[in-house]
C-alpha cells in the first residue's frame, strides 16, 4: 500500500506518516517498506487518469509498504485507527499462537474459528462506534482471516537423520 493511502486509512496526513517512519527508520527494513522508482512511479501515474498527471500532487515518489510494514506502521502512529488496527493484529497473532499450542488438530481449528468470530465481533462493535475502517482495512482483515483458516498443521513429524559421529558397522564387510 502507498503512504498516502495508509495515511488516510490511519487518519493522519501523509507528511505525518512519513515523518513517523523517518523517526523510526530502523523499524522499517527494505522488506517492510521501499520507495517507488521513477519508472514505477511513471507506470503508476499512467494507470490513473487525472488532469495534472505530471505531478499528481507528488513532490517525490511515494513509499510503498508491505503487509509487515503496515503492521509496524500501526504500532508507530498515534491515531485511534492505528491503535485499533495494531490491537487487532496483536490479537490475531495471539490466536495463532494459542491454536498451535493445542494438542489436537480438530481442537486447533475449532479454537481458531472461535477466536476469529470473536475478532470479527470486536471489529463490528468498533465499526458501530466509529467508521474509521475502510474497505482496504476490511480486505486486509479478511485476508488475515482467510490465511488463518487455511493454516494447516502437519500430521506427521519429520524424521531426521541423527547428527554426530557414527561408528561404522563392521558386519557389512
Amino acid at each position: 500500500m502507498l503512504d498516502r493511502d495508509l495515511a488516510s486509512l490511519y487518519g493522519v496526513e501523509t507528511k505525518v506518516l512519513n515523518q513517523a517512519v523517518k523517526r523510526n527508520i530502523r523499524r522499517f527494513p527494505s522488506d517492510f517498506m521501499f520507495q517507488l522508482t521513477k519508472e514505477e512511479l511513471n507506470n503508476w501515474k499512467s494507470q490513473i487518469v487525472t488532469s495534472n498527471s505530471d505531478k499528481m500532487g507528488l513532490r517525490r515518489p511515494p513509499y510503498a509498504f508491505t503487509e509487515q510494514g503496515v503492521a509496524m506502521l500501526s504500532g508507530v502512529l498515534n491515531s485511534n485507527a492505528a491503535i485499533d488496527t495494531n490491537i487487532k493484529i496483536m490479537r490475531a497473532f495471539v490466536a495463532v499462537r494459542r491454536m498451535l499450542a493445542l494438542p489436537d488438530t480438530s481442537d486447533r481449528i475449532s479454537k481458531l474459528e472461535e477466536e476469529l468470530e470473536s475478532l470479527k465481533k470486536d471489529m463490528n462493535d468498533s465499526l458501530a462506534d466509529q467508521n474509521d475502517i475502510n474497505e482496504s482495512t476490511r480486505a486486509q482483515i479478511d485476508a488475515i482471516s482467510t490465511a488463518l483458516a487455511e493454516l494447516q498443521v502437519p500430521t506427521e513429524k519429520k524424521k531426521y537423520k541423527p547428527i554426530g559421529f557414527v561408528i561404522p558397522n563392521d558386519d557389512k564387510e
